[in-house]
C-alpha cells in the first residue's frame, strides 16, 4: 500500500494540473475533496457504473437478455411489489441483475434525472422534457388512526373530521404533503400538525403510539389493517387521489434488460390491482383499457 500511494498522489496532481483546480484539500487530518473534487468523484462513479452495465450487456449468451437494471420503487409500494418482481425476473431472466432502490417520489425523480435509476415509479407526474411518464394506477388516500378509533373502509371520513385530530404528517416539501395541504385548502380545514417525518414506517409507528392520525395511500397500510394494528377509511369531502406512473429517461437508449424489467413491473402491478391486492386502486391508461 505504501508503494502505491506516491503513484496515486502523482495521478491526482496531474489531474489537478490538467483541470486547473485543486481536487483535494490537504490538512493534518488527511485529504478532503474540494467542491470540484466531489463533482469529479460523482461523475467518475457514474462512469464506472455505466462501464459495469455495458460489460454485463454486451456479453450475452444467444437469446438471453442480460444486464444490470436499477429500479426505483415508491416506499409505499415496496412491500407489495419488490419480492414478486425479484422472483419473476430471477425465474424468467436469470441474466439480469436487478437492483432496487426505495424512496419518496421526489428523491426517485432526482435519481432518475441523475442517471442513477433506469426506471422508477413516481406519482402525480406528467411527461417532462427529460422523462417519459406512463400512467399506471390511480389510488385513494386514506386517513389512518389507531385500531381503537374504529375507522372502516365502508365509512369515508370527511377531511374536516380528520383534521380535527392532531396529525402525523409527511415533511413539508414532500409530494404527498402537497396533496394533503391542497385538500385541506379545498375543505377549508386548518391542520394541527403534531409531528413531521419523511418515513412512512415512522408515520405508522407514531400513529400506533397515539401521537395522532395520518394520511397515507391504501397500498402502504393494507398489511396493518389485515393485522388489526391500525384502522383506516378513505378520505372524503374532498376525495384525495394520487396517480402513479412508470417513468423512464428520454435521453438514454433503453437497453433490452430495462425493457424486460419494465414490462414485468407493469405486469406485477396489473396483477395486484386486478386481484384486489392494491387497496382502492384503479388501473389507468392502456392498462385499464386492456382489463375491460
Amino acid at each position: 500500500m505504501a508503494d502505491s500511494q506516491p503513484a496515486v498522489t502523482r495521478q491526482i496532481r496531474t489531474l489537478e494540473q490538467e483541470l486547473g483546480v485543486p481536487l483535494f484539500g490537504r490538512t493534518r487530518q488527511g485529504m478532503r475533496p474540494t467542491e470540484a473534487g466531489a463533482i469529479m468523484v460523482d461523475r467518475a462513479r457514474r462512469a464506472l457504473n455505466e462501464l459495469e452495465r455495458a460489460r454485463a450487456e454486451v456479453r450475452p449468451a444467444p437469446g438471453v437478455v442480460t444486464g444490470i437494471v436499477t429500479v426505483g420503487l415508491l416506499e409505499s409500494t415496496s412491500e407489495l411489489l419488490a419480492e414478486p418482481l425479484v422472483s419473476a425476473v430471477a425465474r424468467d431472466h436469470p441474466g439480469i441483475e436487478l437492483r432496487l432502490m426505495t424512496a419518496y417520489s421526489g428523491h426517485l425523480q432526482q435519481w432518475l434525472d441523475d442517471g442513477d435509476l433506469d426506471l422508477s415509479l413516481l406519482y402525480n407526474l406528467d411527461s417532462t422534457p427529460s422523462l417519459n411518464a406512463r400512467p399506471l394506477v390511480r389510488e385513494h388516500l386514506w386517513v389512518v388512526a389507531p385500531a381503537a378509533a374504529g375507522l372502516r373502509a365502508g365509512r369515508p371520513v370527511p377531511f374536516a373530521e380528520a383534521a380535527a385530530h392532531p396529525l402525523v404528517m409527511p415533511a413539508s416539501g414532500h409530494a404527498l404533503r402537497a396533496l394533503i395541504d391542497a385538500a385541506a385548502g379545498r375543505a377549508g380545514a386548518e391542520l394541527d400538525v403534531a409531528v413531521q417525518t419523511n418515513s412512512l414506517r415512522v408515520q405508522k409507528q407514531l400513529v400506533l403510539a397515539g401521537h395522532g392520525w395520518t394520511v397515507l395511500p391504501g397500498v402502504g397500510i393494507e398489511a396493518d389493517l389485515a393485522a388489526g394494528t391500525l384502522s383506516a377509511a378513505p378520505l372524503a369531502e374532498p376525495d384525495v387521489w394520487r396517480s402513479i406512473v412508470l417513468a423512464t429517461p428520454r435521453s438514454r437508449r433503453t437497453p433490452p434488460a430495462v425493457e424486460v424489467v419494465a414490462r414485468e413491473l407493469v405486469r406485477r402491478i396489473r396483477a395486484e390491482v386486478t386481484r384486489g391486492g392494491w387497496l382502492s386502486a384503479q388501473l389507468q391508461g392502456t392498462d385499464a383499457a386492456e382489463t375491460q
